[in-house]
């Protein structure tokens, strides 16, 4: 187990499309440890795969506050098959977007169709922070980020804020 480099805006490999999981859940172990200790150490609740290079369908996320006992969950293929008319909006940030948060209206409750890492198919209906979290996750895997929820212009603006930010460490 260990942690992986995450990236971050404008790296390209974060607008990929993520491919479905098809090795066996058994040698997914390895990549499933190494994004909880990555999520943990950032700090985030949530981690695509993608956002550690990986293109594949993964989500590892944990919603429990500092003071509550650690409630760790890893989807494998993971999809939405139901989402509330019902909105409901929460500040969003994202570990590829370091420091940067912003307002989100998204479906208030969802129901999410996936694989656990025992390989066992699972459903969850979830409302408030972990619908909130399931859905900004899977976006991920479709390519999608938070700020593609958001205005243009603040799209825009931290996208330009990034790009300076990754031209100048390039250059050292």
């Amino acid at each position: 187990m260990s942690t992986r480099p995450i990236l971050i805006i404008p790296d390209p490999k974060l607008r990929l499309v993520s491919a479905p999981v098809v090795r066996p859940v058994k040698e997914m172990t390895s990549l499933i440890d190494d994004m909880f200790d990555t999520m943990y150490e950032a700090p985030g609740i949530g981690l695509a795969a993608i956002q550690i290079g990986v293109a594949e369908r993964v989500v590892t996320l944990d919603v429990a506050r500092q003071d509550e006992p650690k409630q760790p969950l890893a989807l494998i293929n993971p999809e939405i098959v139901w989402s509330s008319e019902e909105k409901s909006t929460y500040e969003e940030g994202c570990l590829s977007i370091p420091e940067y948060y912003e307002d989100v209206e998204r479906p208030a409750k969802v129901r999410v169709r996936f694989v656990d890492r025992e390989g066992g198919e699972c459903e969850i209906e979830a409302e408030g922070l972990l619908a909130t979290c399931l859905q900004h996750e899977i976006d991920h895997l479709e390519g999608k980020l938070f700020i593609d929820h958001i205005s243009k212009l603040k799209r825009d603006r931290v996208m330009k804020k990034f790009s300076k930010q990754a031209k100048r460490d390039a250059q050292g």
